[in-house]
């Protein structure tokens, strides 16, 4: 075989399986139970669970991102959603509209001052049919993001994601990989958003921390104690042989509020933001100058 042709047919090879891997990455929303409003979703690997956090693999995605100045998380992501909407609703060369996919992501920077404003990087990650090839969009605003290949910390809850709930959940996460000695990426965290504003019931909320060192998906400050067997009514052993402290009865639990600026965790009880799922985030909804709807 001509040396040409066979570095063209490798090289035809090649396009086919980034496609087909591209496609891959962002499939049909069946696969995810909170994955509901939308007919495509970004798809990931469980690779273990706890019960506090899931750690997930993700492969690279390509994403339509805009950035956001403001001093609250909501207020940068309400500016930021309404030119990305725009731009997967026909604001691209050649006026192409596509479905809307989830989940939005929300960059967010770790260490914010209170006296001055943060950047916000708000992102959709294109449809399966865009990955290899979106449409240009018409707004210099707006960028594509290579998300690399990633492994995160995951932390789900429900209700709206306004800028204090998404803070909370994100400190309740660091909290316990630092307890369990995970290394992560303490820079910046994703506040993730699955559903629309007019989802009222069963909403889903995610932080994300991004994995920069081994995985740790057991607990190593906590050994699992050695079984000791219950006793039975037929074979109980006498009352001396057991410790002084047994207790037969679960721990209890700490319960946190869906939506800690209220004194209810019924999600309807909150007051939606034009940001959530379609726009997943809440909290505000000021206008961004010159990007009307």
């Amino acid at each position: 075989m001509d040396s040409d042709v066979f570095w063209g047919f490798l090289s035809v090879v090649a396009l086919v399986a980034v496609v087909v891997s591209a496609e891959g990455r962002v499939g049909p929303s069946t696969n995810t139970s909170f994955c509901s409003e939308s007919k495509e979703c970004l798809e990931y690997q469980l690779v273990c669970k706890t019960d506090e956090y899931e750690v997930r693999h993700y492969s690279p995605t390509r994403w339509v991102s805009t950035d956001a100045e403001a001093y609250f998380m909501g207020v940068g992501a309400a500016m930021a959603f309404r030119r990305l909407f725009q731009y997967i609703t026909g604001a691209n060369e050649g006026g192409f509209q596509m479905e809307m996919t989830a989940p939005v992501l929300v960059k967010i920077p770790e260490e914010t001052k209170m006296w001055e404003p943060a950047v916000y990087s708000l992102s959709f990650p294109l449809p399966a049919a865009y990955q290899e090839k979106p449409p240009v969009p018409t707004s210099d605003k707006l960028y594509f993001t290579e998300m690399p290949e990633m492994d995160v910390y995951v932390r789900s809850y429900g209700g709206w994601m306004l800028s204090v709930t998404s803070r909370l959940h994100a400190h309740l996460l660091t909290k316990e990989l630092t307890r369990v000695g995970a290394s992560y990426n303490h820079s910046y965290h994703y506040g993730v958003g699955y559903d629309s504003p007019l989802k009222l019931l069963n909403r889903h909320n995610e932080v994300w921390y991004v994995s920069d060192g081994e995985l740790v998906c057991t607990d190593p400050q906590e050994p699992t104690p050695p079984h000791t067997p219950r006793p039975t009514l037929t074979d109980s052993p006498p009352s001396s042989s057991l410790p002084a402290d047994a207790v037969f009865s679960p721990p209890p639990s700490v319960q946190i509020p869906l939506d800690p600026t209220t004194n209810s965790s019924d999600p309807a009880s909150a007051s939606p933001s034009p940001l959530n799922g379609t726009s997943p985030l809440n909290g505000t909804s000021p206008a961004d100058d010159g990007d009307a709807r």
